[in-house]
Formats: structure tokens, C-alpha cells, sequence
């Protein structure tokens, strides 16, 4: 069976020889270079201990220094899966989401064509570059030395000319024997509509020739002279040579230069690869003419796994861009992404260059954000989010496009960047809190404490400390069973139903306690992991991570054995029953203060003694918990101002019954 023209390089541009050795291979860490494609293994053609098994992954070839073995990636697999070279095709083909052709027995005839339709673009661009130095081509060449484009530039960029007129291509061409129909199918003609002979289909042009990885000319790119014409810049049709959304101008030049460590620009016409190329950035390419294709995208991932996007700085750049981000997003990889360095407003590369030097473009390219920050900029210059409802329209918006990516681990990464930054814009550049347990006085809160640095600090006068250290005291406690609460009912969102009441009820001093309840009560029972995101946008990528990291959290069963509602139910009962116990202690001890202000008699007494008792049980139970925790001393105490009234409560009891 014969395959099409191109099957093979299409094949062997989609697939990665490291990629397919890698299955076989244990990569050299230390002498490997995915950055370059320079892998190193031990050869899996025979037995050694050292790594002399070196695959290229630019060239698409590899080698072995000690048995000699070496081909490219479709020998290899004939090789480790011992089967024929239709078989390695099909297998490679299978990997790279490639149909195999059906049988076509005029596949060798149409390889014999491609090759005399190489031929025939060689002869034209030779034709052009001819006619680039008649009088005919004066206007192009004075615009060349406008531009800057030195004799030896142009000899290295092949630049050409098309003359004026219908037929100097086809007649040149026809005189040296080319056949019509090559011609034609070259594209370097059309047919005429109005039975004449075929017309060339560059006239009057500054020519660029389009070749492609392997170095043949397979396109052109023309230049209009003619300021009046419908198109300033016109490309090749699409032939059996060329397809326009498979190549890149200057390609291979450009892998060359980047396997040799040079950063891989992207830019947006012929005139930009140039002028970044004479400028010493000669890992430089260009799409054809239409915004960047999927598979240009790879060809460049292929080529580097970060390229530079050097876009042209006014509003059809940074439209280009962003059509660039939406098509990256769902195909981006580990280590794969793009990276943009916009051009100052109304210049492209080829102008900075020009007027400023190459020390311009790379203070540019040393500035160059990464696609998160074009992804941000994008969904909020120029708008305004003073509403609840703005900010919920940015983050719908944000989570859409990021639910694109398809690789979890760069989708987790680029959700944490756009909660920072999300965090600056909407909390004035301040630092997510980073919220921790402080058994002085409850929980410690970087962006809401209400005293700075520098500012004095306000002092309890020495009368009130008693009862403010048991005011903190008792926060501290209630702080901590709250924030079990939450992190349980976080860890087993079902546990919800059942004490939805009771969260209700909770009221939460701590200002990120009350914000966690509140996400609980609205989005724990949705989506999986709705819960979690809706926290990480309101609270910032530490939140979570904070309230696991208390001591009596991180010790709770239920974040030993998240999703067991058997446990998280327990727990929640107990906690909530706990809180509720303090919070209607503390009313019955302030009802009973109350009525203090009158004459004493058995009924407060009573009270205050219930009210204590009911105090002892909570204290002890709150010890339990603290040697378990290891957060506060032991021992049981009253609270001083209980024992306070306790005491006069008393003393006014002896003193009426002395007076009876």
C-alpha cells in the first residue's frame, strides 16, 4: 500500500519522537534536556547500565553511541514492536489521532507530482528574484531600502519581485517546458474566465518565498506595490503543496535557532519575522495571513514549549491575542503555554526595531506576561464591579474559560492566579487573610485586623482585664468549635440537610467564619467541588488551607475520613450542642445580673446555682476537649465576674436574713 503525498511528514509533525521512545525508555534526568528536545536513556537495543541512547526530538532522529542504532520514530517502533513499516505507521498514526489513508494506487503517481511541483516553485522563485533587479522592480526596491533591507538580507530572505502584467510568470515558465497544468496546480496561475490564456496570479509585488520544514518552497507571499489594490498582502492559494493553516514563514530557520536555545517569537507578517531575525531574534515565525490554527499552535509547541507572542500594539493585536488564548486553553499541557509581549501602542516588532533597536524588543520580551494575565486583563480593563452582581458576572466568566483546560493540575494552578489577583483587585492589594488559632484571644485575621502598624493599640483599663481575658477566653472556644463545624460540613457536604437549622443559628463572630457559613448554607448541597471554588473566589486560596491547619481541625475525624456522614453527623451534634449550651449560659447569667439590681432572694439563688452548675459542666467539658487539643491549660476555673456575682449574691442573702 502506497501513502499520500504528505501522509508521513503531517505524521511525523504531530507526533513527538520523545513522546513515542518515552513508552520504551527511562529518561537521564540529568543529562536530558526536555527544553531543547536533547533526551538521553540507556539503550533499549541492548544492555547497559549508562545513558548513550540519545534521541533528538527536533531532528526526529535518534542514536546510539554504543550499538550504533539509530533511525527515526517509525523505525523505532518496527524495531521494539517487531512488526512491518505499515504497521508502525498505523500504530504512530493510531497515537497522533490520524485516519490511515484507504489504498490509493495513484499515490506514487501523486508523489511524482509533488515533487515536479517543488521544481516548479524553485524555478519561480528564481524568476523573481531576477526580476527584482530590472528597472521594471525600481519602485520595490527603493521601498526595500526604506524598510531597512540591507543586500545581504535580501539574498538571505530570497525576496523577489512580481512584474506588472498577465503572462510574465506563465510565458517564462511555459518557455522553459513547465506544463500547464503544474503551472496551475503550483498556483502560481489561474484560468481565465473569458477563454484566454491563464493569467499569473502575482502581479506587481515584492515577493516572499513560503517554505516549509524541510526547507522546499511551497508558497509565496506578495507584497502589493499598488496602493490602490484590493489586497495588501495576498498568499499562495491552498495547493497540494500548501496549506496555509500547517505552516509557518521561516520555520525551519527558526527551529534551528531555538534548538540552539533562542526564545521562539511569534510575530505577525513577513516584514516583522524579517526585521526580528536581522535583529539577532532569529527563532522567529510567522502564521500566513490568518489568525494562529490549532495546528500552528503545535507546530510551535513542537518547536518550544513556551512561545513568545510579540502582537502588534493596537486593537487587532490584542484581538489576535485574545483569539489565540481561547484556542491555547483547552490545549494546553504541562509545561506547554504561551507567553505575550505586547508592542508599544501603534508599532509592530519590525518598527521598534527600526527606530529603537533590538534592545527594545527584548526589554519587551523580558517583560512578556504569561496567558493567565492576558486572560485576566481581558475580563476586567475598562469595567467597573461596585456590585455583588458584577463581581458574580466576572467570576462566571472566569470559570467558564477556565473550565477549557483540559489538564487538572494547570486548571487548579490558573484557578489559585485568578483568586490572586481577583483578591487584589477586589480587596485593594491586600494579602488573602491567612487566618490562624491564637489561644490568647480567638483567630488572627491579616486583612480585616482593625489596628495597623504604627497605630497605638487601645489598653484595658486594669478593672476590666479580669473579665476580658475570660471574654477571650470563652471567643477562643466558641471560635474552635466553629471552625470544626465548618470544616466538617465542608469535608461532608451531605451532613448539611440535617443541621441546616442549626447553621442557620450560628452566629459567628469571627467575619470569616460568617462568610463560610453563609457559602455552606448556599452551595453545599450543588455541583461537586461548587463548594469548595465558591470559598477559594470569596476567601482567597488560603482559606481552606488555614482552617485545616488548626490543630483541633486537622485532628477532627471527619477530615481523617471526609464523605462518612456517620461521623460528621456525631460531630456536628456534639459541637453544635456545645455552643448552644455557652450562648444559653451566657443569657441566663446576664437575666440573672439583671435582676441583681433588686433585693436577692432563694429564686436568683437558685438560678445563679443552676447557672454555675450548668458553668462547671461546660468548663470541664471544654478541658476534656483542650487536653485533647493541647491548646490551653487544664484545669477547670469560674469565670470572675460569675464567682463575682456568686459572692454578692451571697452576701446579700446573709444580709437579709439578718435583718428578718
Amino acid at each position: 500500500m502506497s501513502l499520500p503525498p504528505g501522509f508521513l511528514d503531517e505524521l511525523r509533525t504531530r507526533v513527538s519522537l520523545s513522546q513515542v521512545v518515552g513508552r520504551k525508555v527511562m529518561w537521564d534526568q540529568r543529562k536530558s534536556n526536555m527544553g531543547k528536545g536533547d533526551m538521553w536513556a540507556p539503550c533499549p537495543f541492548h544492555h547497559e547500565k549508562s545513558a548513550s541512547f540519545h534521541v533528538d526530538d527536533r531532528k526526529g532522529f535518534y542514536y546510539c553511541f554504543g550499538c550504533q542504532a539509530k533511525g527515526d520514530a517509525i523505525g523505532f517502533v518496527q524495531e521494539t514492536e517487531n512488526v512491518g513499516f505499515m504497521e508502525a505507521v498505523q500504530i504512530i498514526a493510531t497515537e497522533a489521532g490520524m485516519e490511515m489513508p484507504a489504498r490509493d494506487p495513484k499515490a506514487q503517481q501523486k508523489q511524482d507530482r509533488r515533487t515536479l511541483l517543488v521544481d516548479v516553485m524553485e524555478q519561480a522563485v528564481q524568476f523573481f528574484r531576477l526580476q527584482l533587479n530590472t528597472g521594471r522592480a525600481h519602485d520595490a526596491r527603493a521601498y526595500l531600502d526604506r524598510r531597512g533591507m540591507s543586500a545581504q538580507s535580501l539574498e538571505r530572505w530570497e525576496i523577489g519581485f512580481a512584474p506588472d502584467g498577465w503572462q510574465n510568470l506563465w510565458d517564462h515558465l511555459r518557455g522553459k517546458g513547465v506544463e500547464e497544468d503544474l503551472i496551475i496546480g503550483a498556483g502560481l496561475a489561474k484560468p481565465s474566465t473569458k477563454g484566454g490564456k491563464p493569467y499569473d496570479t502575482f502581479r506587481n509585488r515584492i515577493m516572499f518565498p513560503i517554505r516549509d520544514a524541510r526547507g522546499r518552497a511551497i508558497a509565496f507571499g506578495g507584497r502589493a506595490m499598488d496602493p490602490n489594490d484590493n489586497a495588501k498582502y495576498l498568499n499562495s492559494p491552498e495547493t497540494e503543496l500548501f496549506d496555509k493553516g500547517r505552516s509557518l514563514y521561516n520555520h525551519a530557520p527558526a527551529r534551528t535557532a531555538a534548538g540552539k536555545g533562542q526564545p521562539l517569537l511569534v510575530a505577525e507578517g513577513y516584514m516583522d519575522v524579517i526585521a526580528l531575525a536581522d535583529g539577532g531574534f532569529e527563532a522567529a515565525v510567522a502564521p500566513l495571513g490568518t489568525a494562529v490554527t490549532e495546528n500552528q499552535l503545535m507546530m510551535m509547541w513542537r518547536i518550544a514549549d513556551e512561545p513568545i507572542i510579540a502582537l502588534d500594539g493596537d486593537t487587532a493585536g490584542l484581538r489576535a491575542a485574545m483569539r489565540l488564548i481561547d484556542l491555547a486553553l483547552p490545549l494546553l499541557e504541562a509545561g506547554k503555554s504561551l507567553r505575550f509581549a505586547m508592542m508599544p501602542e501603534g508599532k509592530d516588532p519590525d518598527d521598534l526595531i527600526r527606530s529603537q533597536g533590538p534592545q527594545a524588543v527584548q526589554a519587551l520580551l523580558d517583560q512578556a506576561v504569561p496567558m493567565v494575565r492576558l486572560l485576566w486583563q481581558r475580563e476586567t480593563d475598562g469595567k467597573v464591579f461596585d456590585s455583588p452582581e458584577r463581581k458574580a458576572g466576572l467570576d462566571k466568566s472566569l470559570r467558564e474559560k477556565i473550565k477549557l483546560i483540559r489538564d487538572p493540575s494547570i486548571r487548579k494552578h490558573y484557578g489559585d492566579d485568578i483568586k490572586e489577583m481577583r483578591w487584589a483587585l477586589f480587596r485593594g492589594s491586600r494579602k488573602p487573610p491567612r487566618a490562624g488559632f491564637n489561644p490568647s484571644g480567638g483567630f488572627k485575621d491579616g486583612a480585616r485586623g482593625k489596628w495597623k502598624p504604627g497605630k497605638p493599640v487601645p489598653q484595658p483599663l486594669a478593672s476590666t482585664k479580669s473579665s476580658m481575658l475570660a471574654a477571650a477566653d470563652d471567643q477562643a472556644a466558641i471560635a474552635m468549635r466553629e471552625a470544626v463545624i465548618l470544616a466538617s460540613a465542608i469535608a461532608t457536604p451531605a451532613v448539611i440537610v440535617e443541621f441546616e437549622a442549626n447553621f442557620e443559628r450560628m452566629p459567628c463572630a469571627d467575619p470569616d467564619h460568617a462568610i463560610l457559613r453563609d457559602l455552606i448554607l448556599r452551595y453545599g448541597l450543588g455541583a461537586p467541588d461548587q463548594l469548595r471554588d465558591e470559598i477559594l473566589y470569596a476567601l482567597g486560596p488560603y482559606a481552606l488551607e488555614n482552617l485545616h491547619a488548626l490543630r483541633h481541625v486537622a485532628i477532627s475525624p471527619c477530615l481523617r475520613k471526609p464523605g462518612n456522614l456517620e461521623i460528621a453527623s456525631l460531630t456536628l451534634s456534639e459541637e453544635f450542642a456545645k455552643i448552644e449550651a455557652r450562648h444559653g449560659l451566657d443569657a441566663e447569667l446576664a437575666e440573672a445580673e439583671e435582676d441583681l439590681s433588686g433585693l436577692a432572694d432563694e429564686a436568683v439563688t437558685w438560678r445563679l446555682g443552676q447557672a454555675a452548675e450548668a458553668r462547671n459542666k461546660a468548663v470541664r467539658s471544654e478541658n476534656e476537649d483542650r487536653a485533647q487539643y493541647d491548646i490551653a491549660d487544664n484545669g477547670a476555673r469560674l469565670d470572675r465576674e460569675e464567682r463575682d456575682l456568686l459572692s454578692a449574691l451571697t452576701d446579700g442573702i446573709n444580709f437579709s436574713r439578718k435583718q428578718r
